[in-house]
């Protein structure tokens, strides 16, 4: 698969009206807030008040009131509490709030954070027995623990209490603890229960402080970097933490979050909650994917500036090796998919390397998803075990396809959209076929992009960007406004950071507007200039020299006249054939071309080497879509007949030197189609 599923926003006009007139909205903003769905009115007005008050009453979650006596018993007696957190950026927000907290209370408080490498997430019984020996008596989870019921009869044992606060969903057996504090717990029937860790803990400083709001203008940094880091729903109660949290970091805030703006040379004037998704999170992530996230907290907790600019630094470079890491290992991955080109036609795709690092191998299966369009299971593997990581795409769980194939496993967990495992080495190819297997009963979704309203590019301007504005902060659950242009005519095409990214002059009638395509060359690019496209872009502020000017970032670009279902109904054909499935009749006098079908692919190939997609391709020989697959299969033919080589390396097509005639008749491929059989390929 290659292309995304274009699905447009649905909204009642009437009731988008409605909005408008009631809020004092122009009509483009209302029709922004349509196309969201609230489910109710509350959501709504939740969604546009600017006050923060608390909408969850912390004593309503399951636990509360014992967790609050404890550790104020606890802070009351001087007895030394030990705060358990997690290595990502919402377990280390999570544990430096409480900590903070409790350190303002007078309480005799420490922290602990597991080892990423060696200890894996949560409680394990070694630290345990570690903390037992700093004389602790309460230990307080955040962001992990609900799963800890055989530590918390450790704990027990040793004469220490625990008070668990997550938001991970608890199994069947919760652990034995003075409190358990989790949302998902089935007892818990409020009205918002979708917090990051760092909300859960926030709610329980809230329930420990008698509901005090000072306490979130206080900590509403870190809350909102955790929150924004687990990308959980940008609603309710974390809107209101991420907006107040906002405010505070693009003001003078903590000295290490003020070293980490300053490494990232990100400007407090324009940071947003996506800046602090693609710069401050990926840093304090990276620290405990690339070593200890000890080094993340104590640059939360900094009071010193030189200190907090020493180790904003390190984290960054530590971020710098994360990327290098990831990379490699990516380079290797398709390394393996070029050896066994079959394997990208996989429903789901499974590859392993030895000694890949399992703390970047989350986000290698995610760019891997992203590429390939399909769930990835990323395993490296070490001493005869593998540790797995899989992401997987919107309408495929996971979890469900892990469970089906769980006796290949050594363990496993997580939910829909991404999973950790771990298998022994040779179990592998076994997993490989039987998740395949799994899947092939399912029908595979595709991957989607949601547009959410058409734009004429007359109406681009500043004063949109405004209304725009009012739905920050933007995240999951509330995704910055994407945008179609539709029946662009391409005037002009120009390569900038040399050649890196593309600028484009685009116009419809007598507009005319620039829109950048980053990460893509002009030679990469699909299209050329006088092309008609469909563009999908955000829009952006772009300040410069007191100037302010739209910056319009397209996403993703479309022949106008290429039929979306065409295509991927011929994209999915020519993958059944990849995998060697029967094709029906009507599928196989769709994908296979005739001479003079391949000639017109031939000919367009004989103009210069070939840079663009299949796509591409079938655009310029006139076709809408429909045969795709068709123009696929001309490529492997003519690969088949030495008339053309695939450098997958410099991804490009180029022509042999044979190019003598041939005799299409002898096609091992094209007698496979007609004989009504899967591929021979």
């Amino acid at each position: 698969m290659s292309r995304k599923k274009w699905i447009f926003s649905k909204f009642d006009k009437e009731y988008a009206a409605e909005i408008a007139e009631r809020y004092e909205l122009s009509p483009f903003a209302a029709v922004l807030l349509a196309s969201k769905n609230f489910e109710d009115e509350e959501e709504l007005e939740a969604f546009l008040s600017d006050e923060s008050t608390f909408l969850v009453d912390p004593y309503e979650l399951p636990d509360m009131d014992k967790a609050v006596m404890r550790i104020n018993r606890a802070i009351e007696n001087f007895e030394r509490i030990m705060v358990y957190g997690d290595y990502d950026a919402d377990g280390v927000s999570s544990t430096a709030l409480l900590y903070l907290y409790l350190r303002e209370r007078g309480a005799d408080v420490q922290y602990y954070i597991p080892d990423r490498l060696t200890e894996g997430y949560g409680m394990n019984l070694d630290a345990v027995r570690k903390i037992k020996e700093r004389d602790v008596d309460l230990i307080i989870t955040v962001d992990n623990g609900i799963s800890a019921v055989l530590e918390a009869e450790k704990i027990k044992a040793l004469g220490m209490d625990l008070v668990v606060t997550d938001h991970h969903r608890p199994g069947d057996t919760l652990p034995s603890a003075v409190a358990v504090v989790d949302p998902y717990r089935k007892d818990y029937d409020g009205i918002f229960n979708e917090w990051a860790g760092v909300g859960v803990a926030f709610k329980l400083v809230e329930a420990l402080s008698d509901g005090d709001e000072e306490v979130l203008e206080k900590y509403a940094d870190l809350v909102s970097i955790g929150t924004i880091g687990d990308v959980v729903p940008l609603k309710s109660e974390n809107r209101a933490f991420v907006k107040i949290g906002m405010e505070k970091l693009c003001g003078v805030s903590r000295p290490g979050i003020e070293a980490l703006k300053e490494v990232t040379g990100t400007s407090s004037h324009s940071l947003s909650s996506s800046n602090v998704a693609f710069t401050i999170v990926p840093r304090i992530n990276a620290a405990g994917r690339m070593g200890s996230a000890e080094r993340a907290i104590q640059l939360l907790l900094s009071e010193d500036e030189n200190e907090a600019r020493m180790l904003a630094e390190e984290i960054n470079q530590a971020n710098v090796l994360r990327q290098q890491t990831e990379m490699k290992i990516i380079a290797e991955a398709e390394a393996k998919i070029e050896k066994n080109k079959d394997m990208i036609y996989d429903r789901v795709l499974v590859l392993d390397g030895e000694n890949w690092h399992s703390g970047v191998i989350g986000i290698v299966a995610a760019r891997l998803t992203e590429k390939y369009s399909r769930p990835c299971l990323v395993i490296g593997t070490e001493d005869g075990m593998g540790k797995g990581s899989g992401r997987s795409i919107e309408g495929f769980s996971l979890f469900e396809a892990l469970s089906a194939v769980s006796d290949c496993l050594d363990h496993f967990g997580g939910h829909t959209l991404a999973a950790g495992f771990g298998v022994e080495t040779d179990k592998i190819p076994e997993l490989r076929r039987r998740i395949n297997e799994y899947a092939k009963g399912i029908e595979m979704p595709r991957p989607s992009l949601k547009i959410d309203c058409r734009i004429s590019p007359k109406y681009v301007n500043v004063d949109l960007l405004e209304e725009i504005n009012m739905l920050e902060p933007f995240g999951a659950g509330n995704s910055q406004p994407l945008f179609a242009m539709m029946g662009m005519k391409i005037e002009k095409i120009e390569g900038l950071s040399q050649n890196k990214h593309t600028k484009l002059l685009l116009s419809k009638g007598e507009t005319r507007i620039v829109a950048m395509r980053f990460g893509t060359s002009p030679e990469s690019l699909d299209f050329i200039q006088g092309d008609t496209v469909d563009i999908a872009a955000n829009l952006d502020r772009n300040e410069y020299m007191g100037t302010v000017k739209v910056s319009i970032i397209i996403r993703d670009m479309r022949f106008s006249s290429l039929e979306e279902e065409n295509v991927i109904s011929s994209e999915n054909i020519y993958e059944k054939f990849r995998r060697k499935e029967t094709l029906s009749s009507s599928e196989c006098e769709k994908i296979c071309p005739d001479r003079d079908f391949i000639g017109k692919v031939f000919r367009i190939l004989r103009q210069g080497p070939w840079s663009r997609s299949d796509e591409a391709l079938a655009f310029r020989i006139g076709d809408d879509g429909k045969r795709l697959c068709a123009v696929k299969v001309s490529l492997d033919v003519l690969e088949e007949m030495g008339l053309i080589f695939r450098d997958n390396k410099n991804k490009r097509i180029i022509l042999t030197e044979n190019q003598s005639k041939v005799d299409l008749t002898k096609s091992e491929i094209l007698k496979s189609i007609k004989g009504g059989v899967s591929s021979v390929l």
